[in-house]
């Protein structure tokens, strides 16, 4: 099935290539967010930290970096920002005290409510005219994709670290 499209940055008309398609959108999706975070003088990180402790209390500035893609020093930062607007709190770990472990306030549910609202608006956009049907299905052929990507990605770090023991035992 042909989908010509036009091609913005060259200018002419081709057919549409799934990387660039899955790019174009991730990226417009991220704006749009981003607009919808800066309503509440916050940014998407922080939408994306509330999130993932709401559904994960608890969690360490270190593993939330790693979830979230970004250095545990931008986490940290992140956090004292929403630790200054009451919303996120850091706790001891109560069998080693070195690390901090994250939790969202009670001030933060009535923000929280709203990001709900407004990642309901957003799928609500992204998926407007698309049938049930056709949502199915792009939500099943993006599920394999992610699979297909996350045993790659561990086939490459086991990879690597053979790697290193093999570098490890030549040296």
């Amino acid at each position: 099935m042909s989908h010509p499209v036009s091609c913005a940055p060259c200018g002419a008309d081709s057919e549409p290539d799934i990387l660039y398609l899955l790019h174009d959108v991730a990226r417009l999706l991220r704006r749009e967010i981003d607009r919808r975070a800066r309503m509440h003088d916050m940014n998407r990180a922080q939408w994306v930290m509330m999130i993932r402790l709401a559904r994960n209390p608890g969690l360490s500035q270190k593993d939330l970096a790693e979830i979230i893609e970004v250095e545990p020093m931008t986490v940290a930062r992140l956090t004292d920002r929403l630790e200054a607007r009451g919303l996120v709190e850091r706790r001891a770990d109560p069998r080693d005290r070195r690390i901090w472990r994250l939790h969202l306030t009670a001030r933060a549910d009535p923000l929280l409510r709203d990001i709900e609202a407004q990642r309901g608006a957003v799928a609500a956009t992204v998926t407007a005219g698309l049938t049930q049907p056709m949502l199915d299905d792009t939500i099943d052929g993006l599920l394999r994709m992610k699979s297909i990507l996350l045993a790659a990605d561990r086939a490459a770090d086991a990879h690597m670290i053979n790697a290193d023991k093999a570098e490890q035992e030549i040296a």
